[in-house]
């Protein structure tokens, strides 16, 4: 039984259950990307350019003045401004005037202040999107839960930029869209069973529509299933009922092959009925094999206590 707390209903718990979030304990931080040395670098250059034009300033008017430190100060920020580092996985949508430049990265670029500006900074590498499609009807009316995996990247981020809003959002819709359309066009079974050609489905789909995104579909894969529990019981006795059926089925064939090989041994055991004799034995040796039953075999000598009994009794 499940239990229920802090107010939260049986649905909400169940979503929650479902719903399945990378945890942040198992992250390693020295595993992660860091930007430490791109603000450093600007941090030194600010640093540089204010003391150089300082430098500078000092030795046209011969004193350092408050002109010439605010002086001082606007060019450290212009140089700051014009100056910018790409890590290796980054590209930067470079804008002139609001126009469409170039993309630039990785490594050291430069641009012109105020004249042009970096819209977007691109994450180049592979991503992990987790979408699910909850309570969706499969084309015979049954609802599933299905939880999948999506890996993906972008390899145009000047398509990233002008041709869609927020790719990462479009990205994660449409995988959801796709995956509750394929579900419907399939039968419960079907979607249980054939995994991976959901699979392929899926990437083929998300192939066409991210394209113009600048995204490609690395591959799609169906992680749970999960069928309501009448489905899961009849799905159970249908299973159950077909083995019975083979189990059955390599019995007859097994019977079939015991009686062709005594049907010629005739001659060796001397006939029909001695064949007879010998089935039944087999059958006899079969059912005491594993001990739980006894066979009872009527004799002469028990006929013979069993006369006697009778006698006794009428007197």
């Amino acid at each position: 039984m499940r239990r229920q707390s802090n107010g939260v209903g049986p649905s909400e718990n169940r979503s929650r259950r479902f719903r399945v979030a990378p945890d942040a304990s198992t992250q390693v931080v020295e595993e992660r990307a860091s930007n430490a040395g791109v603000l450093l670098f600007s941090a030194v250059l600010f640093a540089a350019v204010f003391l150089v034009a300082l430098g500078l300033g000092g030795l046209v008017a011969g004193v350092v003045t408050l002109p010439g430190i605010a002086v001082a100060a606007v060019a450290a920020a212009l140089g700051t401004a014009s100056c910018h580092v790409a890590q290796q996985w980054e590209r930067v949508v470079v804008l002139r005037l609001g126009r469409f430049n170039r993309v630039s990265g990785p490594g050291l670029f430069w641009t012109w202040p105020v004249v042009e500006a970096n819209t977007l900074r691109v994450d180049t590498r592979t991503r992990v999107t987790t979408f699910y499609a909850e309570e969706t009807l499969t084309a015979d009316l049954v609802p599933l839960d299905v939880d999948a995996v999506l890996f993906w990247h972008v390899w145009d981020a000047k398509a990233a930029c002008l041709e869609v809003g927020d790719f990462t959002r479009a990205v994660e819709m449409a995988a959801q869209t796709a995956l509750r359309d394929a579900i419907g066009r399939a039968g419960a079974a079907e979607v249980a069973i054939r995994r991976e050609q959901l699979d392929r489905e899926l990437k083929r789909v998300l192939e066409e529509k991210t394209a113009p995104w600048g995204v490609t579909v690395l591959s799609v894969e169906v992680r749970d299933i999960l069928l309501p529990r009448e489905l899961q019981e009849a799905m159970s006795l249908e299973a159950q009922a077909e083995q019975r059926k083979k189990a059955r089925i390599i019995l007859m064939e097994a019977e079939q092959d015991v009686f062709e090989t005594l049907a010629e041994m005739e001659d060796l055991v001397g006939g029909p009925e001695a064949v007879g004799r010998l089935r039944t034995m087999h059958l006899l040796n079969e059912s005491l094999r594993e001990g739980k039953g006894t066979v009872v075999i009527p004799s002469a000598f028990a006929e013979g206590f069993n006369e006697g009994l009778g006698d006794l009794l009428k007197g």
